[in-house]
């Protein structure tokens, strides 16, 4: 069994989170905005709350990952959070546009 330091047990657990995190606010948005089969009169709102706090919790995990990744110099979680940053904005300007 290999020994992991907690640093990077830190990173992949936030990655992990970070994955499983993005993952719900999108089956959120789209099950609740794109599926649905008439569209609602009001917005509901405990789901915009609820992807308001999803959304919050998700950039601070993944801003701690790519601050501990650049801390300790690790390429891969370094990538990784840039990627999961990149569809974290495109995800936000997605969710902007239709609502506009």
């Amino acid at each position: 069994m290999i020994v992991r330091s907690g640093k990077v047990q830190f990173l992949f657990w936030s990655a992990f989170f970070s994955i499983i995190l993005y993952l719900w606010l999108v089956t959120i948005g789209v099950i609740t905005f794109i599926l649905p089969d008439e569209k609602p009169l009001i917005q509901p709102q405990n789901v915009i709350l609820l992807m308001f706090a999803l959304y919050g919790l998700l950039i601070f995990i993944t801003l701690a990952g790519v601050v501990v990744s650049v801390m300790i110099d690790n390429k891969f979680y370094r990538n990784f959070f840039g990627i999961v940053v990149i569809l974290l904005f495109a995800s936000l300007l997605v969710a902007k546009s239709l609502f506009d």
